[in-house]
């Protein structure tokens, strides 16, 4: 039989801004009602030092490949492959608990951010609202948030995120949905990210952008444009990092979706990674973690930071940082 090429499909130009597309394997929800504490305390790096973190759920729908959080599902039991984004837990008191923690530390604690282990507008948020309402819970105690997340479903949130006078982020680290899906198979296409910055842009409400990861050799080129298009959707901060492997699990899960859905590409992505990290994937320490050893590193800093420049972005950090010992909560991974 002769291979007759299919004309272009007219319902292609639509896509979900919500959950992508659905995961190949069955999605299995887990309430969890006994969390004693929703406050975690986070080392970002020696410039900055710590942030106080809320995290609502646990694994992420988005199934990102390269994901660093993938490691904490393994700390109750789960794997940090396939089971990270099918095998989520909701902490369903979360609000409550936030509110508890606030009673007893509030003088101490000047915001929280709301993004670590998973992206705190998971499609689940729609119907457990959990983020929504421990935002509310800062409102009531009057502590300002930044959120980062690859979800439209923030822009649900856009009075609440105004009187809270919020600074929100959007992960864009690809330019089309082509480049995202073999790293990013099911968050939002980055067009419905986009238009959810603008929207909350136009709203009053801070807005940037984290290019993160950076894979050199496939998405470096895509920074100017990237930081050109937030720009014109109303972002006013901007980061990026380079991409980081932090277990053996991870970078292994990495490498077998990558060469599940890349093979022709992959040895050179490898090998990219492998020259920036010292012929390994995965850095010696956490200082490394954002760190190249190679001139095309150095030459992708010196492009963000001349398009950050003329753009006027500014560079994005915690609203306010904490000292390691001026707060009663324990330093936790989620």
């Amino acid at each position: 039989m002769r291979h007759i090429k299919n004309p272009p499909n007219p319902y292609n130009k639509f896509s979900s801004e919500y959950i992508g597309e659905p995961p190949e394997t069955k999605l299995e929800i887990f309430e969890e009602t006994v969390t004693k504490s929703i406050l975690s305390k986070s080392y970002l790096d020696s410039e900055v030092g710590y942030r106080v973190t809320v995290n609502c759920y646990r694994g992420c729908i988005h199934g990102c490949t390269y994901c660093f959080a993938r490691r904490y599902h393994e700390f109750i039991g789960y794997g940090a492959g396939t089971d990270f984004e099918t095998k989520i837990v909701a902490k369903v008191n979360a609000p409550q608990v936030l509110r508890n923690e606030l009673k007893r530390t509030r003088l101490k604690i000047p915001n929280l951010e709301f993004s670590l282990a998973t992206d705190p507008y998971i499609p689940i948020e729609a119907n457990y609202k959990l983020t929504q309402k421990c935002l509310e819970v800062c409102r009531e105690f009057g502590i300002r948030v930044g959120i980062i997340t690859k979800s439209p479903l923030v822009t649900r949130d856009i009075e609440l995120l105004k009187k809270l006078d919020a600074t929100v982020l959007f992960s864009i680290p690809f330019l089309t949905k082509e480049s995202s899906n073999p790293f990013e198979p099911y968050t939002p296409v980055p067009e419905a990210r986009f238009r959810a910055m603008k929207k909350l842009s136009d709203a009053g409400i801070a807005t940037g952008i984290g290019i993160a990861p950076v894979i050199l050799g496939y998405n470096d080129s895509d920074i100017p444009l990237l930081l050109e298009k937030a720009h014109k959707n109303g972002a006013s901060k901007a980061f990026m990092s380079l991409i980081h492997f932090d277990t053996d699990s991870i970078e292994q899960y990495f490498t077998q979706r990558l060469e599940e859905k890349m093979p022709t590409k992959m040895s050179k992505i490898i090998n990219h990674i492998k020259r920036e990290k010292g012929g390994k994937l995965q850095h010696d320490t956490y200082a490394e973690r954002n760190a190249g050893k190679t001139e095309q590193w150095e030459l992708a800093k010196r492009m963000f930071n001349l398009h950050f420049k003329l753009l006027g972005f500014e560079k994005f950090a915690p609203l306010q940082v904490v000292e390691k010992n001026s707060l009663p909560i324990q330093q936790r991974l989620f």
